[in-house]
């Protein structure tokens, strides 16, 4: 028996990188022989962005009015996750992505069972080495890295194959009632926002209690 633990994000929020890193600390903590499932559910913050992106100098001040104000946002960030296992480097960032083609690839890298690692490559390539997730052969190049083949992934996104189910999940979670993310679900429990090792240790605990008392 497994715990499927589902996962709300975006490749764009600086947190839904550091709710994974919290999440796969408490699931380290967590003393169980029930196995843990990750599913990821796309959500896309900026659903109107151009395909190949936008500036992110431009595109930060004009959200945030003034690109003082956004790099204020991104120090907050660095400051609030020192103890974290990421990396912020904001000034390697040109480019907000348009990130639909990042959960399309995470969606196919599912049906080999590598959607975390899929998900997880996507956000520290963007946040932490600064590449343009919007571009089909980054892409590729992060596919491969987990163990996915190359030119199948570039078929893969060159195409369409994968935008309507996609678009379906979007939309699944939207009536849902997503409206931002991170949002991880664990049992009955919903955890918004990276919230702490802890929080999220108390409720994988109580999901898999729950889940053992259901299997005798």
């Amino acid at each position: 028996m497994a715990l499927t633990i589902r996962i709300t994000s975006d490749f764009i929020c600086p947190w839904c990188l550091v709710a994974e890193s919290r999440l796969s600390r408490a699931i380290e903590q967590l003393d169980s022989s029930i196995k843990i499932e990750r599913v990821w559910q796309p959500f896309e913050l900026n659903p109107d962005m151009p395909e190949a992106g936008m500036d992110r100098k431009r595109y930060r001040s004009g959200k945030f009015g003034s690109w003082a104000y956004s790099q204020q946002l991104d120090a907050q960030t660095v400051q609030a996750t020192q103890s974290d296992d990421v990396e912020f480097h904001y000034d390697k960032i040109e480019v907000t992505p348009n990130t639909f083609n990042a959960h399309r690839l995470t969606w196919l890298a599912g049906k080999s069972g590598l959607a975390t690692e899929m998900a997880t490559r996507i956000l520290r390539a963007y946040f932490s080495e600064g590449q343009n997730i919007s571009r089909v052969d980054t892409l590729v190049v992060l596919a491969a890295e987990v163990g996915l083949e190359a030119e199948a992934v570039n078929a893969f996104l060159s195409s369409d194959e994968g935008a309507k189910e996609v678009r379906v999940l979007e939309q699944q979670v939207i009536a849902q009632g997503a409206r931002g993310v991170p949002k991880i679900h664990i049992g009955d429990e919903t955890i918004s926002g990276a919230q702490s090792v802890e929080t999220i240790v108390v409720a994988l605990q109580k999901a898999t209690r729950a889940l053992e008392v259901s299997k005798k």
